[in-house]
């Protein structure tokens, strides 16, 4: 298993994507994820109070209750496509592999400060070196204050706009609604 730790959560044009990066491995592992569970990231990333769990909060709050911990989360496989993750949690000693989808798994184990290992198969198919010029913009380029993931959305949309692709800044204004909405509903 590789050590790797989240690195950035990025809108694309085929929708949200995690980059997680290897500690000690140069290669970044690119993984596709469900508008929700992109914005529970976003919203714990970016540091948003919310007044009632999300469900992630909620299987932290749930596993604290029951005196189990997040040992680490793997994602162990990738078959036809779909990436494979799960849960190593400890319970009264014993311990517990539990199936999961890597988005949810990643959101948790941002929640409880949990280790992310990425195994050697899995990062050798679809792991990938990035080019400096790609490094640079994954990391948000230096010379640029950082942005939430709100503010990259906006600043996409901008992009849209300005090039006419009314379709895609459709799109990323709906995504954009649904973030702050959640924000203001909690």
């Amino acid at each position: 298993m590789i050590p790797v730790k989240f690195n950035k959560l990025l809108f694309s044009n085929m929708g949200f994507v995690i980059l997680l990066k290897g500690e000690s491995d140069e290669r970044t592992l690119p993984i596709f994820i469900g508008t929700v569970e992109a914005q529970s990231i976003a919203l714990f990333i970016s540091n948003v109070k919310i007044p009632r769990p999300l469900t992630h909060d909620l299987l932290k709050n749930v596993l604290g209750h029951l005196d189990c911990r997040v040992d680490r989360i793997e994602v162990c496989g990738l078959r036809e496509g779909t990436f494979i993750a799960r849960l190593i949690l400890s319970c009264d000693g014993e311990e517990i592999e539990v199936d999961s989808r890597p988005s949810d798994a990643i959101a948790l184990a941002l929640r409880t400060s949990s280790p992310i290992f990425v195994d050697e198969s899995v990062m050798d198919e679809a792991g990938r070196i990035f080019t400096e010029l790609e490094a640079e913009i994954s990391d948000g380029n230096h010379d640029e204050e950082k942005k939430s993931p709100l503010e990259s959305l906006k600043q996409d949309l901008d992009k849209a706009v300005a090039e006419e692709q009314y379709e895609e800044a459709a799109r990323i204004r709906d995504e954009i609604k649904r973030l702050e909405n959640m924000h203001t509903e909690n």
